[in-house]
C-alpha cells in the first residue's frame, strides 16, 4: 500500500498523533493532598489558588486536589480554609510532577467579633441541629450493635535524635532513635506504645445495657486484663449530640448542645455538594475566654440536619493541665438515605508535662465501626447474656491472635512506624539494661523494688522521727507475682532507738478468684498506732511528715497487738461483703489515759475480740489491677456501706461485750459546666459502756498537709462518740472566678470550697468510764462540729491551698482551739 493511501484510510489517527504527542510531552501534573496538621484528617473544600494568574479550585471530598500545565507557572500556591493559616508555597521544578503533602496548622483562636443581621445562617443551623438530634442521635435505636477496632499509639515528640545519642545513659538504646519519624522537619516523633483491640459492641435502649467481646487485643510492652479492657470500646464512646463531651476529667460545652448559644458564635461560610447531597459548612468559636469550650467546623447534611463530621479543638486558655494541643474529631457515614451513623472517631493529644518545647507525649487514639446492626434481633440475643448493665468479655484467647489474624481483621492497616512499635518493643524487653532502667525508675516512683521473687519497700518508710522512738528504722519485704500468682505475702521489721524496741507487721493475702474477687487475708502486728489511714493523706510512719508537722500539738502513742483474719467475697453486680475475725490489744504509752485506768473483767482491759460482717455495694465500679491489688476508679452510681459488729468478752482474754453498727454513702456528680460535687454521708452507733480506744474516735489531723476525709482543725483524740452521723462535702468549681481575672485565666487557679459536719453524742457511763484521770477527751453532747473551707487549687498545677476555718461549736474560749489554718496538699489532674 502506497503512503498516499495510508494516510489517506487513517488520517484521524495520524491527526491524533501529530496533535497530542507534543502536549503529551509538555504535560506538567500537581497533585496535592491537604491535611490537619494535628488530627492527619484530610480537610476538604479548601481554596488552593495561585497568587498571580488567581486560577484555583477547591480540594474535593478526600481533601485532594489536581492542576495540569503545559508548563510550570513560576507563581505562588496558595491553600486557605476557615481556622487555619494559610499555605504558601512557589511552584517551580524540572520535574513533570510534583506531589505535595500538604498540613495545614491551626490558627491561633481569636474572639470573634459578632456583627448583627437580621437573620444569623450560624444560629439558624445550630437550632436545626439541636431540633433534630432526636432523629440524629445514635441512642435513638431500640438497640445497635457493630464491630469495633480501637488503636492507641503514643509517640514522644520534640525529639533531637543527635542530642539524645550523646546522654550517656541512653546510648545503648541507639537504635530507637532510627525510628524517629522525620517527614515532618519541625515535628519529629519517635513512637514507643501501641495497642489495639478488635471487639463486638451491643447496646440495648430499654432497659439499658452494654455488652462488649473482645476478640483480640494486643499490647506493645502491657498484659494487663483490666488495661486491656480499659482500653476497648466501653469507656471510650464520644457522642458529639451530647450536651457535654469528655475530655480526660473535665466536661467540655458541645456546639451541638442545646445551650450552645450561650457559649459559641456560629458562622456558616460555605456550602458544598458530595454525590450530589448538599452540606453546610458549620464553624464555631467560643464567646468567652476561660470556658471550657471548644473551636472548629463541622460539615451538616442539609436533607436530616445530621452531622457529618466535626473537628474540634481546645482554646489556648481552656482551664486543662499538661495539654498543649488536643483534635477530636468524630465522622458519621450514610446507612441509608436518611440514617447517618457513627464511622471514625479520632483523639489527638499533646502533653507536656515541662513545657511545650521540651519532651512531650502525642497520644492518638483511632476508632473505626463498621458491620453496624439496628434494631436487630442478633443484638437482643447478645445482650441476654449479660448478668449485669455494662459488661466486657476478654476472650481467653485475645491477646494470642496470630498476625495472620490481625493482618485480615484490621479495619485500616498499620502505618510504617505502626509496625516498627511492636519491633522495637519486643528488642527493649529483650535487653537486660532496660530491665534495669525501668526498674530503677520503677523503684523512685512506687517506692518498692522487686529483687527475684521477693520485693523490698517502700523506701520513704525506711526511715522517721517521732518524739518516743527517736528516729525509727524499718525494712520491708514482700514477694511478688513471681513467687507466687495468687500468694502474697509480706512483712516489715521496724526500731526506735530513743525507745529501744521493736516493732513489727506480717500479713498474707490468697487470692481464690479475680472476677468477682474471692480471697482470704491474715495479719498479725506489734507497733504502735497510726491511727486511720486514707489514700491521699501523709502518713505520720513517713519521712515526709518530718517537715509538716504541726507545732504544740502533743502527739498520742499507744501501743496496738492485733491477729486479724478476714475473708472478702464480691459478686458481678458490685455487692460485695466481708467477714472479719479481730483481736486487738492496746496499751497507752503517752498522753493518753494509761491501761491501769481501766479494770479487767472477763479478761484484760483494753484487749477485745470481735466478729465483723461488712456489706458494700458499688454498682458499675471500674478498677485498675496489678496482680495482688487493685485500685478503685470510681461508680457512676452511689457507692453504699453498712457494718456490723460484735465484741465478744472472754474468748483470748477479750473483756468487752457490745455491738457496733456503722453506714456510709458516697458518691462523686459532675455538674457541668459548674464542675463536680464529691460528698460521703455516714452514722454509726456502739451499743454497750466501753474504754475510749474502742468508741467512735473522729478523725482529726494533726499535719500541716490537708486531709480531705479528716477534720483538719481537729486534734487526733479530740472527740469520742458512741453515737455520731456526719458529712463532708467538696464542690471543685473549676476556674470559677479565676477566669475573669487574666493573671488567674493564664496560670490556671481552679476554685473550690467544702464543708465538713459532725454531730456527737457519749452516754453519761461511757462519759464516766472515759472523762477521768485529766483525760483529754471531749463529746459533742449533740451540738455540731463544723468546718468550712476555701482556696487556690492547681497552683503551678501541682499545689493546693486550703483555708479551713472551725465555726462550731462555740462558744469557746478562743485560745482553747484553733480557729483557721492554712494546710497544703499535692494534686495531680489534667
Amino acid at each position: 500500500m502506497s503512503l498516499y493511501n495510508l494516510l489517506k484510510k487513517n488520517l484521524p489517527l495520524f491527526l491524533l498523533l501529530v496533535f497530542c504527542v507534543p502536549a503529551a510531552a509538555q504535560r506538567k501534573v500537581l497533585n496535592g493532598y491537604v491535611k490537619d496538621s494535628h488530627s492527619d484528617e484530610p480537610v476538604p473544600f479548601a481554596s488552593v489558588y495561585f497568587a498571580k494568574t488567581q486560577r484555583g479550585k477547591l480540594t474535593d471530598s478526600a481533601g485532594r486536589f489536581e492542576f495540569i500545565f503545559t508548563e510550570w507557572p513560576k507563581d505562588s500556591l496558595i491553600i486557605s480554609y476557615v481556622g487555619y493559616d494559610n499555605y504558601n508555597r512557589f511552584i517551580d521544578s524540572n520535574k513533570d510532577t510534583i506531589n505535595l503533602l500538604i498540613n495545614l496548622e491551626r490558627a491561633v483562636s481569636k474572639r470573634d467579633v459578632v456583627v448583627r443581621s437580621h437573620v444569623n445562617k450560624g444560629l439558624l443551623l445550630w437550632s436545626l441541629i439541636v431540633k433534630h438530634k432526636p432523629q440524629n442521635d445514635r441512642y435513638r435505636f431500640l438497640n445497635f450493635g457493630y464491630q469495633l477496632y480501637n488503636k492507641l499509639e503514643l509517640d514522644l515528640i520534640n525529639i533531637n535524635r543527635e542530642k539524645m545519642k550523646e546522654i550517656k545513659l541512653l546510648k545503648p538504646f541507639g537504635f530507637i532513635f532510627d525510628n524517629v519519624d522525620s517527614l515532618s522537619e519541625d515535628r519529629p516523633f519517635l513512637p514507643v506504645f501501641l495497642t489495639e483491640t478488635l471487639s463486638d459492641y451491643y447496646y440495648q435502649k430499654n432497659p439499658t445495657r452494654y455488652r462488649e467481646v473482645i476478640k483480640a487485643s494486643q499490647t506493645s510492652g502491657v498484659n494487663n486484663e483490666s488495661v486491656s479492657k480499659l482500653l476497648g470500646g466501653m469507656y471510650q464512646n464520644i457522642n458529639v449530640y451530647n450536651n457535654f463531651i469528655p475530655v480526660f476529667d473535665k466536661q467540655f460545652i458541645s456546639p451541638a448542645s442545646d445551650n450552645g448559644d450561650a457559649y459559641y458564635i456560629y458562622k456558616v461560610p460555605d456550602t458544598q455538594f458530595v454525590a450530589k447531597r448538599k452540606f453546610y459548612h458549620l464553624t464555631f468559636t467560643p464567646k468567652h475566654l476561660g470556658e471550657n469550650s471548644f473551636y472548629g467546623d463541622c460539615w451538616v447534611d442539609a436533607k436530616t440536619f445530621a452531622i457529618q463530621k466535626m473537628n474540634l479543638r481546645i482554646p489556648k486558655d481552656a482551664n486543662i493541665n499538661f495539654v498543649s494541643r488536643l483534635s477530636l474529631v468524630q465522622e458519621y457515614s450514610l446507612l441509608n438515605d436518611s440514617t447517618w451513623f457513627l464511622s471514625k472517631d479520632k483523639f489527638i493529644v499533646d502533653i507536656s508535662p515541662v513545657g511545650k518545647s521540651r519532651l512531650s507525649f502525642t497520644g492518638r487514639k483511632t476508632t473505626t465501626y463498621k458491620d453496624v446492626l439496628l434494631n436487630s434481633e442478633a443484638v437482643l440475643d447478645s445482650l441476654k447474656l449479660n448478668r449485669k448493665q455494662q459488661e466486657i468479655v476478654l476472650k481467653p484467647d485475645a491477646s494470642m491472635q496470630a498476625d495472620s489474624f490481625w493482618k485480615s481483621s484490621r479495619h485500616e492497616e498499620l502505618s510504617k512506624n505502626e509496625k516498627a512499635i511492636y519491633q522495637m518493643v519486643d528488642t527493649l524487653q529483650k535487653m537486660p539494661i532496660f530491665k534495669k532502667y525501668t526498674n530503677a525508675i520503677n523503684f523512685i516512683g512506687t517506692g518498692y523494688k522487686n529483687v527475684g521473687n521477693y520485693q523490698i519497700g517502700p523506701w520513704f518508710n525506711w526511715i522517721s522521727y517521732d518524739s518516743l522512738e527517736g528516729y525509727r528504722v524499718r525494712f520491708d519485704l514482700g514477694t511478688n507475682k513471681y513467687f507466687n500468682k495468687n500468694l502474697y505475702l509480706s512483712s516489715y521489721l521496724a526500731y526506735g532507738f530513743s525507745d529501744k524496741k521493736f516493732k513489727g507487721h506480717a500479713e498474707a493475702m490468697y487470692i481464690f478468684k479475680r472476677d468477682p474477687r474471692l480471697r482470704l487475708y491474715g495479719s498479725y502486728t506489734d507497733d504502735l498506732d497510726f491511727g486511720q489511714f486514707y489514700y491521699d493523706e501523709v502518713s505520720t510512719d513517713n519521712i515526709f511528715a518530718l517537715a509538716v508537722r504541726k507545732q504544740g500539738v502533743p502527739r498520742k502513742f499507744m501501743r496496738l497487738k492485733e491477729e486479724k483474719l478476714d475473708l472478702f467475697k464480691e459478686t458481678k453486680v458490685g455487692l460485695s461483703g466481708t467477714l472479719v475475725l479481730d483481736r486487738k490489744e492496746y496499751d497507752p504509752l503517752i498522753h493518753l489515759p494509761p491501761k491501769s485506768a481501766f479494770a479487767p473483767g472477763k479478761g484484760d482491759p483494753l484487749n477485745t475480740f470481735e466478729i465483723q460482717f461488712k456489706l458494700r455495694f458499688a454498682y458499675l465500679e471500674k478498677f485498675l489491677e496489678n496482680n495482688f491489688f487493685r485500685t478503685s476508679l470510681g461508680s457512676p452510681y452511689p457507692i453504699a456501706e453498712i457494718k456490723y459488729t460484735k465484741g465478744i468478752a472472754g474468748i483470748l482474754n477479750s473483756n468487752y461485750d457490745y455491738h457496733k453498727l456503722s453506714g456510709s454513702i458516697s458518691d462523686f456528680v459532675k455538674i457541668p459546666p459548674y464542675g463536680n460535687i464529691s460528698f460521703n454521708a455516714y452514722a454509726g452507733k456502739t451499743f454497750g459502756t466501753l474504754p475510749f480506744a474502742l468508741l467512735d474516735v473522729h478523725p482529726g489531723n494533726e499535719l500541716h498537709y490537708y486531709n480531705k476525709s479528716a477534720f483538719n482543725l481537729m486534734n487526733r483524740w479530740e472527740y469520742i462518740s458512741d453515737k455520731y452521723a456526719g458529712i463532708n462535702l467538696e464542690h471543685n468549681i473549676g476556674n470559677g472566678i479565676f477566669r475573669f481575672i487574666p493573671i488567674t485565666r493564664k496560670l490556671k487557679f481552679r476554685q473550690f470550697w467544702n464543708a465538713k459536719f459532725l454531730w456527737g453524742s457519749l452516754s453519761d457511763a461511757n462519759k464516766q468510764l472515759n472523762f477521768t484521770n485529766g483525760a483529754i477527751f471531749q463529746s459533742l453532747d449533740g451540738k455540731t462540729y463544723m468546718e468550712l473551707g476555701t482556696g487556690v487549687d492547681n497552683i503551678l498545677k501541682v499545689f493546693r491551698l486550703d483555708f479551713v476555718w472551725r465555726v462550731l461549736p462555740r462558744p469557746l474560749p478562743v485560745e482553747q482551739v484553733r480557729r483557721f489554718g492554712v494546710f497544703g496538699s499535692f494534686r495531680l489532674s489534667f
